[in-house]
């Protein structure tokens, strides 16, 4: 991308020192030359740093090349060997190949060929390389330059397999150190390994002092430049507060309908940057290919096979879609760019990356902490997520466990809603916290392709949403009780579990629906934090304690990712809560058959709640062999999660 891009303003260094924590990184090869060949293959600038200005004499005056192809005979791991030997070896293992190689340097002590400077450590050659990547124009540019690993440390170190584990010098490792580079100590005073600090009228200090107010101080600080937005339009949301009053409908197409409508926003539109790696048709997005174009740099130098449909492939310098192709990777460094630009640049671009959710943490999990620890803002939608709402795809596709993963970083707000207007409240809720409020967090939704009616939203409950659960159905009347929390798509086999509880068993059932257990998590662990600080003043009590404290009955939690998920509250969820996940790999089955695999479907929902009524000595133990017979439940079945 960056040579497509012509992005000549980029410049990457590595710094070759040829070394592993433990060897050489290519001991019988020559990683420099490696690089340069996949970096200038790739169509990068490459510059080379390899000898320093000791070296400019004898490669001036090697008419022949002779020493020009015997540096270049030599291996990685030998010339490791030359920098800790004495000069005498080097001058018999490198230049003794050849008698004219020995004349060319009989004028140079042996100490002279041992201090030789390689490029990366003479200022002179890496100013030039600098000042030749900047001039450069039409390509990034790639700088490799050879050094030596511990450079200094001498006999302590410098270019030794241990130097990585080097803590500190003895006194005479101290002394020809501080001789090696000139460092004005006495010798009576090494002893106390001093700091050296040149004094302030120095030209070193002057230097450095008017770079650091150039560069804007001392402490590196985020200046964030960008305005804050106007609280997004409640329009955008109210259609899907009402349902979709019959039709049956995919959370992933509710996301796609929601985001077209946020584009056609004349101020928040703008700023919104949908990022789709190569998946755009199978999430129902390319009507947006339409309506807002895919960037390119140089717009549509071509005619696209399907030019003749109406939502045909359209690439435009104005577009707003980037689309990368299958890389996931790639995709997630767009969205650090466009998700960090409220600082770096004083713009508030709102990133939607939306991707197979299994291909998200799993996939590119590094660059989602690094999203985390940079504060990037934006939104990852995992769209056909869960473990069994992607039938048939088996282990590549479903996803049991982002929901999980997602807890691992501290300011990543993770949700699973079941329906259409959860979705709109938390996406609208986001939107105010991270663009309007400036929270430095970034949001994970999980969105289905499981097709069902979208109900309207229930009063009052937009609050216990974004708190991470609300009561969605009270049961009705009876001598004993259950409640089901379902989130995502195992909300609606919570919902079928309860009509058979109540028409077969006569058990009435209230069912929760869990839009987010790790946010319900996180509010409790505030909660006994608090308390523990707190103690002498009255105790808070957690959302989930106050939702789950007065329920009659066991508590059954299922959903379509790992019990872990749930478990994350059960310390808050009283003593007979029972959770259903779908431990184990993914197989390729109808969804139905999948949910009864990995023991999350409304039958064994049932069963859950009957074996905790069962514990809690509410009814007898006898009704749960005759349910298993009639909900068609093998004991003899193997366990879900296990090859």
């Amino acid at each position: 991308m960056p040579v497509r891009e012509k992005l000549d303003n980029l410049i990457f260094v590595i710094n070759c020192n040829l070394q592993r924590l433990d060897g050489p990184v290519r001991g019988n090869g020559k990683v420099i030359q490696e690089l340069e060949a996949a970096f200038r293959g790739a169509g990068w600038n490459v510059i080379k740093v390899i000898w320093g200005s000791d070296w400019d004499s004898l490669i001036g005056n090697d008419q022949d090349g002779l020493l020009v192809r015997r540096l270049g005979e030599i291996s990685d791991g030998q010339y490791q060997k030359y920098f800790v030997e004495s000069g005498a070896y080097f001058r018999q293992n490198l230049f003794g190949a050849d008698p004219r190689l020995l004349k060319m340097v009989e004028h140079l002590s042996d100490e002279q060929l041992a201090r030789m400077r390689l490029g990366g450590h003479d200022p002179i050659k890496v100013h030039a390389a600098y000042r030749a990547a900047v001039d450069h124009v039409g390509a990034p540019t790639i700088i490799l330059a050879k050094t030596i690993k511990g450079y200094g440390l001498g006999e302590a170190g410098e270019g030794k397999n241990i130097t990585h584990q080097q803590k500190k010098l003895n006194e005479d490792e101290l002394e020809l150190f501080r001789s090696r580079f000139g460092i004005p100590i006495p010798d009576d005073e090494l002893h106390n390994a001093p700091f050296y600090r040149p004094s302030d009228d120095s030209a070193e200090i002057k230097y450095m002092q008017a770079r650091r107010q150039q560069l804007g101080g001392y402490m590196p600080q985020r200046k964030v430049l960008a305005t804050p937005l106007k609280p997004v339009l409640e329009s955008h949301f109210e259609e899907f507060y009402k349902g979709t009053e019959g039709r049956e409908v995919a959370t992933t197409m509710v996301f796609v309908r929601l985001l077209g409508k946020l584009l056609r926003d004349p101020e928040l539109g703008k700023l919104i940057v949908p990022i789709i790696p190569d998946e755009a048709r199978t999430f129902g997005m390319e009507a947006l290919f339409r309506q807002v174009g895919i960037y390119s740099s140089v717009g549509q130098l071509y005619e696209p096979v399907d030019m003749d449909t109406l939502l045909y492939y359209k690439e435009a310098q104005d577009g707003q879609i980037l689309e990368e192709g299958i890389t996931e990777a790639g995709s997630m460094c767009s969205f650090i760019a466009a998700g960090t630009a409220y600082a770096n640049h004083g713009i508030n671009t709102i990133p939607f990356f939306i991707y197979y959710s299994m291909f998200g943490f799993q996939r590119v999990g590094d660059f989602i902490w690094a999203a985390g620890d940079i504060q990037a803002r934006g939104f990852l939608i995992g769209a056909t997520a869960g473990r069994t709402t992607l039938a048939g795809e088996g282990l590549q596709h479903q996803d049991g466990h982002s929901q999980l993963v997602a807890t691992t970083v501290p300011n990543c707000v993770a949700y699973d809603p079941a329906y259409a207007y959860e979705l709109a409240v938390i996406i609208h809720e986001g939107l105010r916290r991270m663009y309007v409020e400036q929270q430095s967090i970034f949001y994970y939704i999980t969105c289905m392709n499981e097709n069902y009616v979208q109900p309207a939203m229930p009063a009052g409950v937009q609050a216990g949403i974004l708190k991470g659960m609300y009561l969605l159905q009270i049961g009705g009347r009876g001598r004993v009780r259950a409640t089901l929390l379902g989130s995502g798509t195992i909300l609606r086999e919570c919902l079928a579990a309860a009509v058979l509880l109540e028409k077969d068993y006569q058990v009435p059932v209230d069912v929760f629906s869990v839009t987010s257990f790790s946010e319900l998590r996180r509010e409790a662990l505030e909660c006994e934090r608090w308390n523990m600080l707190h103690a002498a003043e009255p105790p808070r009590e957690a959302y989930v304690q106050q939702c789950l404290k007065e329920r009659e009955g066991p508590i059954v939690a299922a959903t379509d990712y790992m019990r872990t998920l749930p478990d994350l509250i059960r310390q808050w969820a009283g003593p007979h809560y029972i959770t259903l996940g779908t431990d184990g790999y993914g197989r390729s089955d109808s969804r139905a058959a999948l949910r009864r695999h990995f023991e999350v479907d409304h039958n064994f929902i049932v069963l859950a709640a009957l074996k905790g009524l069962a514990d809690a000595g509410m009814i007898e133990r006898t009704m749960l062999q005759d349910a298993m017979a009639n909900l068609g439940i093998d004991p003899a079945s193997p366990d879900p999660w296990k090859i």
